[in-house]
């Protein structure tokens, strides 16, 4: 069983809804493509919408089971609050019907307008109690803002009630200096923000302050896992990163869960030393061009690995995030 914690979707409502006002929504639907005010231009991939055009990626993949989440673009972050609660009811409701299609291959993930605090909670609690979500998908930064700030602990500290686990994706905006060449604000742009996102929730005490929050990392955490020692000696020697929290940063990274998302066997295996394969699962971020087209072949290729570590990876962190049974 292998079961992929990180796959897109833009359901057929939101779809629908960017062709028939491409105004409101500040996207068209253009030659194959879907065209964003701000900026963004991608395929619309059949996979995005079409269940069965996920089905067949999966099991191209050798994959069991997605948790399909929104393509980034579809957070609506920077919308009013009836603009962005409108954008998140169509692509939960349409994550939903997707799922209610072939539910022993889909589970789903939901979407919140983050920038919104109190409709961000209430738009949770509607898709936890009417779909059963077990998962919501945030963005690493809300229009720059950082998760760790105080106007985003409501909505923390109820995802940690509720008993939802928050996938962390990076939300790229705007240019940073030396990454506009060469995709580099994905390359690197995407697992810095993760990092910087990391970093401030725990030197702020967040994590402390809610310790059964379950948070998911994209692309195998950024770079966090491979600077530890250095946030690790920053906090022993810095009067800065002991003002909020008095544990250690290899501590709290032992709380946080990972996708398999890092394209080289050797990291792959340093971090399940690090944090455990009990805390890894597979992420493709299908149907992206940055996605993996083989997990099973990106898990087969990691030096030593255990049949243990290999289950872990493949079912069993996954099924325990999503609260199944193993």
């Amino acid at each position: 069983m292998r079961i992929d914690i990180h796959s897109h979707v833009i359901p057929k409502r939101m779809v629908d809804a960017m062709a028939a006002d491409p105004q409101r929504f500040k996207a068209r639907i253009e030659g194959g493509k879907i065209i964003h005010d701000q900026g963004y231009v991608y395929p619309l991939f059949p996979e995005f919408h079409d269940v069965d055009a996920k089905i067949e990626s999966m099991d191209r993949r050798g994959l069991t089971v997605s948790v399909i989440s929104p393509a980034p673009p579809m957070f609506y972050y920077w919308a009013d609050a009836d603009l962005a609660l409108a954008a998140a009811g169509l692509v939960n409701d349409g994550t939903a019907e997707m799922v209610s299609a072939r539910p022993e291959r889909l589970r789903g993930m939901a979407t919140v307008p983050m920038q919104h605090p109190d409709a961000a909670v209430a738009e949770l609690e509607r898709c936890v109690k009417l779909h059963g979500f077990k998962a919501v998908e945030i963005g690493t930064s809300i229009e720059g803002a950082q998760l760790a700030e105080d106007r985003f602990r409501p909505f923390l500290r109820r995802a940690q009630e509720l008993g939802v686990f928050i996938f962390a994706h990076p939300y790229y905006v705007g240019s940073k200096a030396g990454l506009e060449n060469y995709y580099l604000t994905n390359l690197i742009g995407n697992p810095l923000d993760t990092t910087v996102m990391l970093a401030n929730l725990m030197f702020s005490g967040v994590l402390e302050e809610l310790p059964e929050l379950k948070i998911v990392l994209a692309h195998g955490g950024g770079f966090t896992p491979y600077q530890i020692g250095r946030l690790v000696h920053g906090h022993k020697v810095r009067g800065e990163t002991q003002a909020k929290t008095k544990t250690s940063p290899k501590d709290l990274l032992k709380r946080i869960y990972f996708d398999s998302l890092v394209f080289e066997p050797q990291a792959l295996r340093y971090l399940i030393d690090l944090v455990g394969a009990d805390h890894i699962c597979i992420g493709t971020d299908s149907p992206f061009d940055m996605a993996d087209a083989d997990p099973k072949g990106t898990i087969d290729a990691v030096p030593q690995i255990t049949s243990h570590e290999r289950e872990c990876i493949c079912s069993r962190t996954a099924l325990n995030l999503l609260c199944e049974k193993v």
